[in-house]
């Protein structure tokens, strides 16, 4: 497998000079799997300039999303692929609790945008999957798991295996939200046990709550205290403040780093930046 961050931001890009280093485009992750297969997570402004290297193949291409909320489908539209004439384009919709499974594809109407998702010339297919507490596919020879996550409006977290590497994807999520739970954070630590890399939601900092509670986001040092009960090789904070400059999303990892060292833990722990590839 190689994984490639292609959008890490939050909430809404940023955009500017202070922001280059981590990259500002809002939420996409590219998987490619041993075979070529193309699965991408979530459809985020970050998905604009990965439609133009799968432009190139002619292959399905699988997006799995998180969730509705535009931060994660406003790039879709603007994603090659969908225009490719029979090129096919496989979407897997989050666990929302509003039953909403083709949004992604609603949004590209006169009133949000120029192009009807009618004219679209891919053959797009939203396959939405029985809602159940864990449920689990294949993607060609990866074995694809979701689970619910803790979001205003719900959403999906998902974990991708193949040939004995394992990588667990858990954006926009709360892991102690004031609101009634999805899912425990036991049940993340199961979910995520064994990744060779978590990638966790981590936009706030402690001095950010009570004010932001309920939003829908961890603070960076929970995501840190995830990865250790996880026991997982290397954690990728994700889904960075679109207020945080380079400098401030290094000052975080500095005191994840802390808390890392405190616990006397064997973790790699990281700031997602664009066009970062990490093969396995």
């Amino acid at each position: 497998m190689k994984l490639t961050f292609c959008g890490v931001r939050g909430s809404t890009p940023a955009p500017g000079a202070e922001f280059v280093r981590y990259g500002g485009n809002t939420a996409c992750v590219h998987i490619e799997l041993s075979d070529g297969t193309d699965l991408v997570l979530d459809a985020g402004t970050g998905i604009r300039e990965l439609g133009k290297r799968l432009a190139a193949k002619k292959s399905p291409v699988h997006i799995l999303l998180s969730h509705n909320h535009w931060d994660h489908i406003q790039g879709f539209p603007f994603f090659i692929p969908i225009y490719q004439p029979g090129r096919q384009i496989i979407i897997t919709p989050g666990l929302t609790d509003m039953n909403q499974p083709e949004a992604v594809l609603d949004q590209m109407t006169g009133s949000f945008f120029p192009v009807h998702r009618n004219d679209l010339g891919a053959d797009i297919r939203v396959e939405p999957r029985a809602v159940e507490e864990d449920d689990e596919w294949y993607i060609s020879n990866a074995l694809v798991s979701r689970m619910k996550m803790n979001h205003p409006g719900g959403g999906s977290c998902y974990t991708v295996k193949e040939n004995g590497h394992k990588i667990a994807y858990i954006t926009d999520n709360e892991l102690y939200p004031p609101y009634e739970k999805q899912t425990d954070f036991l049940d993340f630590v199961g979910f995520a046990k064994g990744s060779d890399i978590l990638i966790h939601d981590a936009q706030y900092l402690v001095s950010d709550m009570p004010a932001k509670s309920g939003w829908g986001h961890s603070v960076a040092e929970e995501a840190v205290k995830l990865a250790m009960a996880c026991g997982v090789r290397v954690l990728a904070l994700y889904s960075h403040d679109p207020e945080r400059t380079d400098d401030d999303i290094d000052a975080i990892i500095a005191q994840c780093n802390e808390v890392i060292e405190a616990g006397g833990m064997d973790l790699v722990c990281y700031a997602a930046r664009e066009n970062q590839v990490i093969e396995f």
